[in-house]
């Protein structure tokens, strides 16, 4: 199944609504019929996103695997976060821009 986010800033992006869980769960969000992120969330939900994909990047730890065991259980080898995650990001930098707020379910 498909998920759209819409918002006015940017076109809307579609993604598979496994992917689209995990990234707004990172942010705090979940998949619901409707959802948003408001304007007044975006700099929390950027920094959670891009801290993420940091934490993703990073070499795996002795005993501390747990964001690549999490970007696997996503659909992606590790390090792929961020492939994944930047069309996301990019229409957060640019809602927080024009001051939108992102929706879903609409």
């Amino acid at each position: 199944m498909l998920v759209r986010l819409h918002c006015r800033a940017t076109q809307d992006i579609t993604m598979l609504r496994d992917q689209a869980q995990y990234l707004l769960g990172i942010v705090g969000k979940r998949i619901g019929a409707r959802g948003a992120i408001a304007y007044s969330e975006l700099p929390e939900a950027i920094s959670k996103l891009e801290a993420a994909i940091r934490a993703d990047g990073q070499p795996a730890k002795q005993g501390g695997t747990a964001s690549r065991h999490a970007s696997v259980a996503a659909g992606g080898a590790p390090g792929v976060l961020a492939q994944r995650a930047y069309p996301l990001l990019d229409m957060m930098r640019e809602a927080l821009r024009q001051h939108a707020d992102i929706l879903w379910g609409v």
